[in-house]
């Protein structure tokens, strides 16, 4: 009977070497508390995908190393479950670390840590700061996030901590067009199959059509780089000479 591997070695190779790049950028010192590192910080996090395409912003209470990991493995992920955010997409991390929200006290009982619903009021300004300056660089002037990010005033955010996840053994592979042209194409298929057979947001139907934005923008940019053109209407035939 063979020896039972380790759960640590049972994830494909490639997954486990993203997860030491995880695992090294988690490693970085905090910005805002240099003799702690990121990894242990609460705030803002963005991802970005093979473009430098801000695909996602969230907040967090509990530690980066915790709620990132959670995305990206898909485990208790509704962004991942609703097919919102393909993990596969992620090339970069951003977090920008704030400390005071993880020292906040409770207003009621000053005695007491504030609760996590009060941690989330109190990050909410700096999510949509980042969302906003995310969204004025994107492409799209969109990201994928299903729910609504409540306006407020924008802040001065703190020094942000940007890393690639992807190692250089896999990067040429997974920025591939194609790859990532059929993967997107499939989780519009499924993103659109969950929309057909549930009552659902508004939310997820905006993130359809960007998500079907994207599927064109990525599938022009594949035909430009092999030299093909774009049939005008007019074409009485296409040739691939």
């Amino acid at each position: 009977m063979p020896p039972k591997i380790k759960k640590q070695n049972q994830p494909p190779r490639a997954v486990r070497l993203i997860r030491v790049e995880l695992a090294k950028l988690m490693a970085e010192p905090d910005p805002e508390t240099p003799s702690k590192a990121i990894g242990d910080a609460v705030g803002i996090y963005a991802y970005f995908d093979y473009d430098d395409e801000p695909i996602y912003v969230g907040q967090t209470s509990a530690m980066f190393r915790d709620r990132v990991g959670r995305h990206l493995t898909g485990q208790r992920s509704d962004a991942v479950a609703k097919f919102i955010l393909d993990p596969f997409e992620v090339a970069k991390v951003a977090m920008w670390s704030v400390p005071s929200v993880a020292a906040a006290m409770n207003p009621a009982d000053p005695m007491k840590k504030a609760t996590t619903a009060q941690k989330r009021t109190l990050l909410s300004p700096y999510e949509y700061t980042v969302y906003k300056e995310l969204e004025t660089q994107s492409v799209f002037h969109a990201v994928l996030n299903e729910g609504v990010i409540h306006a407020s005033d924008v802040i001065a955010l703190p020094t942000a901590v940007r890393g690639r996840i992807i190692p250089d053994e896999l990067w040429e592979d997974r920025k591939h067009s194609d790859v990532r042209i059929a993967r997107r194409a499939s989780t519009i298929s499924r993103l659109s199959q969950m929309i057909s057979e549930r009552e659902v947001s508004g939310g997820m139907r905006r993130t359809l059509l960007l998500q079907a934005k994207r599927l064109t923008w990525l599938a022009e940019q594949r035909i430009h780089e092999i030299g093909a053109e774009i049939p005008d209407a007019d074409d009485a035939q296409i040739s691939d000479d």
